[in-house]
């Protein structure tokens, strides 16, 4: 079985738990930056910047729990890869006005695409992973099903709403049943040297945050200013450039007005910020596109259920109903902010994913 090793507390827990259930484990780290940019990985999180999951001190950190547990360890060059399907796909997004979630196609095309070949190219019969989220199989429907960790704090199925029925039925998630504070008590017990250290907080290719500086770096491309409107088209404002903004946002919009102004959308054609008052910076209907099913093949007839619009929400009860193969639209019972097209769209029947996918718009 291929263990995926982040180098975090997660999981090197994971690979335990997994050993001491008599799995034969290997370790698997990915790499996903050159050597020069893993470095400046490490000086940024030595300078005090946020930690973050790809620098050479987190691949040291996974081969070194992998000595002390006695298993192999192995690193995978995917940096090509890495650059292709995530950093090029964030920028991609943010220029077209959208509010991409690189962490979702790191999961998608690294973590489970990518090891997944690896598996079978090395016969493996399994890729584990650290992800705080469960797995099983429905007998009555014939289907391998995603349910939601029991520790709720920590979920991860938002962002493996993709899994296909053949990917679920080589994957483990050996911590679904564990609590954050559980997994670093057994990271604890056994001397893991990453047992207290911290958790990731942003995006790993952008460790200070600034999501402009970085696609200018990348692209050579400067953000002219243009109009902030109101939802009725009235202008009442200049924007910095529409990539400094994101959907929901309240702050640093830079514009006086009478009651506190979100964004509620960016509209790249016209070079245009849309804001308006919270009462009217709402949504109450998203188009979901690149639909995956997991727990149904499909929806037959519309169906009241749980849905997550960004990562952070509480599940919010909507109707859901499919458009086609591969499009579903969701109304909520109740307006919602920061629905982001670009963002993730999550549909539960109580604890388990029924599909999940990409905001497309929002209405």
């Amino acid at each position: 079985m291929l263990m995926a090793m982040s180098g975090g507390v997660d999981s090197s827990a994971a690979a335990l738990v997994l050993l001491e259930a008599g799995y034969d484990v290997t370790g698997a780290t990915m790499r996903l930056f050159s050597d020069e940019d893993a470095c400046l990985l490490d000086e940024a999180q030595e300078e005090g910047g946020s930690t973050t999951c790809c620098s050479l001190k987190d691949a040291d950190d996974a081969r070194q729990v992998c000595l002390s547990l006695g298993i192999e360890h192995f690193v995978y060059n995917f940096a090509r890869t890495f650059n292709r399907e995530v950093i090029d796909r964030f920028c991609d997004g943010y220029l077209r006005g959208r509010t991409p979630n690189p962490c979702i196609d790191c999961n998608r095309y690294l973590k489970f695409a990518s090891l997944q070949q690896r598996r079978i190219d090395l016969g493996f019969d399994y890729v584990a992973t650290g992800h705080y989220a469960r797995r099983g199989f429905n007998e009555s429907t014939g289907r391998f099903e995603l349910s939601r960790a029991v520790d709720q704090n920590k979920d991860q199925t938002y962002v493996l709403f993709h899994l296909s029925q053949d990917t679920l039925a080589h994957m483990l998630f050996p911590l679904g049943d564990y609590t954050k504070p559980q997994v670093r008590e057994i990271a604890q017990s056994h001397g893991f040297i990453n047992a207290q250290k911290a958790e990731s907080q942003d995006i790993c290719f952008v460790p200070d945050g600034d999501y402009a500086a970085f696609i200018h770096r990348r692209r050579g491309i400067e953000f002219p200013p243009g109009p902030i409107v109101l939802r009725d088209g009235t202008r009442i404002g200049t924007h910095a450039g529409l990539v400094h903004y994101t959907v929901g946002q309240r702050k640093g919009i830079g514009v006086a007005y009478s009651e506190p102004l979100y964004v509620f959308a960016k509209n790249p054609d016209r070079n245009e910020l849309v804001v308006d008052i919270a009462s009217r910076a709402v949504c109450t209907s998203i188009e979901v596109r690149d639909v995956n099913f997991i727990a149904r093949a499909s929806l037959s007839a519309p169906e009241h259920f749980m849905v997550k619009a960004h990562y952070r929400q509480r599940p919010q009860g909507a109707i859901v109903e499919q458009i086609d193969d591969d499009s579903v639209r969701v109304t909520f019972d109740a307006p919602q902010r920061a629905c982001a097209p670009g963002q993730a769209a999550v549909v539960y029947d109580n604890d388990t994913v029924v599909c999940g996918g990409t905001i497309e718009r929002s209405l």
